[in-house]
């Protein structure tokens, strides 16, 4: 329990310090707007990608881990779907809802890839990228297709989500990374040391952007529905999902490490990327910033515990 607790507490310590100094003015805004362009499309990429090609995928579960991590989210999608269909609850405002659906299955990769690594080390970070082409695509079409059905602007989506899922920098590090693995194809003799240079500074970065793209103000609830809907979607995400995550890699026989990264991918907050999505798709994006806020504060006690009492 205190191993899992000192590995977690770095992560959400850098969080901190970057909202902070983010808050204090300590550096430009401009400084954030790149360090999320280039963490994004530099460094994890670089940093899952030399981690991938060299990791033991073939010992590490993989089929089963995917179907325990995407089966949960699934299951919650469908069901709020139906719930939403038939009873309407959470009032009638569609935006506000696709804010909760988006609360209740996206994951934050940044954060996950960098608990993993802090956590389990090199195969830890290997399971994480996987983790990462499992839930990303899904969970990108899920939210497209709820705003799409239910946010107040009409958007055809459908076509640009493909187009940014196929182009997605993690996804595509990933795949390679898997297929350079599988097809024992080492990286070049002067790239490995260069991405594996590039990945160290990723971890920090992109916990110091997480905390920079924190909402403070947006945590404050307006009551009524908002706070209804703000624990309901919390408690569906940090609760609810890895409890479900651990029924079925029970189900599925997983066990150890893969079980645990698992379980640490189901239990993560929201990212902000569903503030983004939610702005440009017609979303509650208010709404959206306060849940994003609250599953991040709430994660400092769920994710530990998660991690201690479910693989």
């Amino acid at each position: 329990m205190i191993l899992v607790i000192e590995s977690v507490a770095p992560v959400f310590l850098l969080i901190v310090l970057g909202y902070a100094l983010r808050r204090k003015h300590f550096l430009s805004e401009g400084f954030w707007e790149g360090a999320d362009r280039l963490t994004y499309f530099v460094l994890f990429p670089a940093l899952i990608l030399h981690t991938l090609t060299g990791a033991d995928l073939v010992n590490l579960s993989i089929s089963g881990m995917a179907l325990a991590l995407a089966s949960p989210v699934l299951l919650v999608a469908i069901t709020l779907s139906l719930v939403r269909a038939k009873f309407r609850p959470w009032g009638h405002d569609g935006p506000a809802y696709t804010s909760l659906f988006q609360g209740a299955i996206r994951p934050n990769t940044f954060m996950g890839l960098a608990a993993a690594a802090s956590l389990y080390g090199e195969a830890g970070l290997a399971l994480a990228a996987v983790a990462v082409v499992v839930l990303t695509p899904m969970v990108n079409l899920l939210s497209a297709s709820a705003l799409a059905r239910h946010a107040s602007k009409e958007h055809t989506v459908a076509k640009d989500q493909v187009l940014l899922i196929a182009t997605n920098p993690l996804i595509l590090a990933s795949l390679v990374g898997v297929i350079l693995n599988l097809s024992g194809i080492d990286l070049p003799t002067f790239a490995a040391p260069l991405f594996d240079t590039l990945g160290r500074g990723a971890l920090t970065l992109g916990l110091l952007s997480v905390g920079a793209g924190l909402f403070p103000m947006a945590a404050r609830s307006d009551g009524g529905s908002s706070l209804s809907t703000l624990i309901f979607s919390c408690a569906t995400k940090l609760v609810l999902l890895p409890l479900l995550t651990a029924t079925f890699l029970h189900l599925f026989a997983v066990q150890g490490i893969t079980a645990a990264v698992a379980i640490l991918f189901a239990a993560l907050p929201t990212s902000a990327t569903a503030y983004v999505m939610a702005r440009q798709l017609g979303g509650d994006h208010t709404l959206m910033a306060r849940i994003i806020t609250i599953e991040t504060l709430a994660a400092t006690c769920t994710l530990p515990a998660c991690l201690i009492l479910l693989p």
